[in-house]
């Protein structure tokens, strides 16, 4: 999610877990990630999200923020651990960056093709190895700055890094510098177990009032304020309302505050009103 001003975001142990662990093959971890006060918190546990008290915890204590992202695992590389759980957070140029992908990259032809820098990975996973290496490619451009390269040069690092990584496999990522949410469309794992596309989708929203919200499987989002934008990205549509779309085959969209920044003026605005769907059983 990405969201002009501060949204309340309440996750549904009960909903949310249908998709890790009661429903569905992903039972292997889960994480979330939001940015607040210029940092991150990140919350990550290795097993089923539906065994999870700190599941409840977020259920029970809402939190705020204007971007979030968060991960349901299903392992194919490295142990059910949380060191391999997504999303993954780090510094660079004295921002915290965050990544979360869905796929299965061939491991060998990742470590040739996407060498990685001064940063390691901590876990065993294609994911964390990926995102070492996307930040290896930005940390000249961050750190010859002293902070954020201007929007269109860091978008098209990100485009260079997602060209080669569908080369390796499925390769769904969401990747946020602080300041914008990169989306990567490419190819996952259907309903009739076929690897194809969509692998994302989006929806850009607006809440004309301050109470409107946003209601779903699982996850509950409240508007602080009026005038409210909002854009969600989902690997399938959390609701039955019109004005999803799915990101074609190595498509990126950028959102800022809320906002489709790239490619631009993408996406029709859905007005917001409360939505209630039926919950999906894969991610």
């Amino acid at each position: 999610m990405s969201a002009r001003h501060p949204a309340t975001l309440r996750y549904s142990l009960e909903e949310f877990s249908r998709h890790g662990g009661l429903a569905g093959p992903h039972k292997d971890g889960w994480g979330i990630a939001w940015y607040e006060e210029g940092d991150v918190r990140l919350v990550k546990e290795a097993g089923a999200a539906h065994a999870s008290a700190c599941i409840r915890f977020l259920a029970e204590h809402p939190f705020s923020t204007r971007c979030a992202v968060s991960h349901i695992r299903r392992a194919t590389q490295g142990a059910t651990a949380v060191r391999n759980c997504q999303p993954f957070a780090r510094e660079l140029g004295g921002t915290m960056h965050v990544f979360a992908h869905n796929g299965d990259l061939d491991r060998e032809r990742l470590r040739r093709r996407l060498p990685l820098g001064s940063e390691r990975p901590v876990g065993e996973s294609d994911s964390e190895h990926a995102f070492c290496a996307l930040l290896a490619r930005l940390r000249a451009d961050w750190t010859r700055r002293g902070g954020a390269p201007p929007f269109e040069e860091r978008l098209a690092r990100v485009a260079e890094f997602a060209a080669e990584l569908r080369t390796l496999g499925p390769a769904n990522f969401l990747y946020s510098d602080g300041d914008a949410l990169f989306a990567h469309g490419h190819e996952r794992t259907q309903a009739d177990a076929r690897i194809a596309p969509p692998g994302l989708h989006v929806l850009a929203r607006r809440c004309d009032r301050a109470g409107a919200t946003f209601d779903t499987a699982g996850l509950s989002i409240g508007p602080e304020a009026a005038e409210q934008r909002v854009v969600l990205f989902a690997s399938v549509p959390l609701t039955a309302e019109p004005g999803w779309r799915a990101l074609a085959p190595g498509e990126i969209v950028a959102a800022r505050d809320g906002e489709i920044v790239a490619p631009r003026a993408s996406l029709p605005v859905r007005a917001a009103g409360a939505v209630h769907a039926r919950p999906h059983s894969r991610r």
